[in-house]
């Protein structure tokens, strides 16, 4: 996924380099670039973060619940 979104950055950054001002190719970059892809991305690693935290979980209630086959 990382690769789609620096494919997208280097395509916009060049949309705003060929922009007449200055002005024009900040707000080029700012808001066909920037801000879509973060938004993209932060969407994407919600899913990620979701799983990483129930990973976490399930370690955690393993290593606080013994085995029953433990004697002691």
């Amino acid at each position: 996924m990382y690769i789609i979104a620096i494919a997208w950055m280097y395509v916009v950054t060049l949309m705003a380099a060929t922009e007449k001002t200055l002005t024009a190719g900040f707000m080029t970059f700012i808001f066909y670039g920037l801000l879509p892809c973060a938004l993209l991305l932060w969407l994407l690693g919600v899913k990620h973060r979701r799983y990483i935290q129930q990973k976490k979980n399930l370690l955690e209630n393993d290593v606080r619940d013994p085995d029953r086959t433990d004697t002691d």
